[in-house]
């Protein structure tokens, strides 16, 4: 499980499994998930976050975008 960035209390991870679907990146906070498609932003799962805490999670992986994608390409490969 590589984590990208620690920010806020929250972690921002993907899993050494994941290379088989589409550039994500996993978000816990407590109890809290979420997981956000990279190429366009979309929430695709959200377990227990407001509608708040998903916004900044949204903004700040926007402003982290590049970064991490360059992550999961030299994870992953492509």
């Amino acid at each position: 499980m590589p984590t990208l960035l620690r920010w806020k209390g929250y972690r921002f991870f993907f899993y050494s499994a994941d290379g088989f679907e589409p550039a994500h990146v996993h978000i816990t906070k407590g109890e809290r998930e979420a997981k956000i498609w990279l190429n366009d932003l979309t929430v695709a799962v959200n377990l227990g976050y407001s509608a708040k805490e998903l916004n900044e999670i949204i903004r700040k992986t926007r402003e982290e975008r590049e970064g991490f994608l360059a992550v999961w390409r030299n994870y992953f490969g492509g």
